[in-house]
């Protein structure tokens, strides 16, 4: 195999390989290969025509050549493809044939100009191109060397006329369309970014009326139940009518705390001199962690309540510990409002692949608490759950009350 540094350039120059940081070349629409395909053609027979004009078809050296003649343009159907490969087959094909006549040395130099052209406009080795154009200057000097031009027939002239404009024609056509579609594509983009936009404030606007309602709901049964059980005992106990008041202080000040929290997410990017609903507390949301002071705040308000905690703790993702928590917290807010007097459970049980968390009560009255909900809590919850690929189930129980169900899947460590 030849291994001289000329042909190693060849080589790399017939490949179309890419400049660092380049997208691939697009490959050839079926409109430009149809052209490419008609161009090469029609030079080609130009060619031969003025070969057999010109020559002595008795002289087998000059049979030989006549061969070649139409053969030259022929590479131009790879023009857009192979750019620099079709200069570097054309150049010295050209070159040959120019002694035969005049006709045919300004047909090989049209076809030397086309392959020039298509180098320079789909060339995708820069420096290459630079070095091959200089060639293919000096070749079209060689064969425009007589200042003669040859004599075209009319019909020949028409098209060689025709061809060009028809050409820029078609390539202005061409390009006002790709600007059409890129402005098309990208009021596309502008409306799909919008819709995402959109979608995104809804969901994030969904989420804050879930965080709202879980806090909201649950605190402030709570302080109503401790201050309507203050209120009756005010006078018989004041003591037990302080501690109720003292319960519902604590849960206030639970509710802002975590009100804060929410609110402080929305104003995060507020400016240094911004005081909006106070300094944003980064605290971590609530979790698995503070379950044992949740319950705790549902027994000060009379609802008796037992934790259980199954299985060995194990990490979980904080959005998965809030989602829990929220089951417990709403479920037992609901036990609070609508099951006055009933016992209650809760048992969180960790195994390898999920959270399980149920919360069931024995079922009683209604307390002054019980407002007619629209089951928004429970809807939230559905669809807190189902980010994290969670189910909810909750109803009554075959002796009486209710249970809520809850199942997260964990990653298996």
């Amino acid at each position: 195999m030849i291994n001289h540094p000329t042909v190693r350039w060849l080589r790399a120059a017939a490949r179309p390989a890419e400049a660092p940081g380049a997208a691939p070349p697009p490959r050839p629409t079926r409109r430009g290969q149809a052209f490419d395909a008609a161009l090469a053609l029609f030079l080609a027979l130009t060619s031969g025509r003025y070969a057999t004009i010109a020559g002595d078809l008795r002289d087998p050296t000059w049979n030989g050549l006549l061969l070649l003649v139409p053969l030259v343009p022929l590479p131009l159907v790879l023009r857009r493809r192979y750019p620099l490969a079709v200069l570097w087959a054309v150049l010295p094909a050209a070159l040959l044939v120019r002694h035969q006549s005049q006709d045919i040395a300004y047909s090989a130099g049209v076809a030397v100009i086309v392959a020039a052209y298509s180098a320079a406009a789909y060339g995708r080795r820069p420096k290459a191109v630079l070095l091959s154009l200089p060639a293919a200057t000096a070749a079209l000097v060689v064969l425009f060397d007589d200042a003669k031009l040859p004599h075209f027939p009319n019909g020949v002239m028409a098209v060689l006329v025709l061809v060009p404009v028809l050409t820029v024609a078609y390539e202005l056509r061409m390009w006002r369309r790709r600007v059409d579609e890129g402005r098309e594509r990208l009021s596309a983009l502008e409306r799909g970014q919008l819709a995402a936009l959109r979608l995104a404030v809804e969901h994030e606007r969904a989420r804050i009326a879930r965080e709202l309602h879980d806090v909201v709901t649950h605190n402030v049964s709570m302080m109503t139940i401790q201050a309507g059980a203050a209120r009756k005992i005010l006078d018989t106990a004041p003591d037990k009518a302080r501690e109720a008041m003292a319960a519902v202080e604590a849960g206030g000040r639970a509710a802002m705390t975590e009100l804060r929290h929410v609110m402080g997410l929305l104003t995060i990017d507020a400016g240094p001199g911004d005081d909006l609903a106070g300094a944003a507390d980064l605290s971590p949301q609530p979790g698995l962690g503070r379950l044992d002071a949740l319950v705790e705040g549902v027994r000060q308000a009379g609802l008796p309540v037992e934790l259980t905690v199954r299985g060995e703790r194990r990490a979980v993702p904080p959005g998965v510990e809030l989602a829990a928590y929220r089951v417990v917290q709403e479920a037992l807010t609901n036990t609070v409002k609508h099951a006055g007097g009933a016992d209650a459970t809760v048992t969180v049980e960790y195994t390898p692949d999920r959270l399980r968390v149920e919360v069931a009560d024995t079922g009683g009255r209604p307390t002054g608490a019980a407002s007619t909900g629209n089951g928004r809590g429970l809807l939230g919850l559905r669809e807190r759950l189902a980010v994290y690929g969670g189910t909810l189930h909750t109803g009554p129980r075959p002796r009486g009350g209710y249970r809520v169900t809850a199942q997260i899947p964990l990653e298996s460590s």
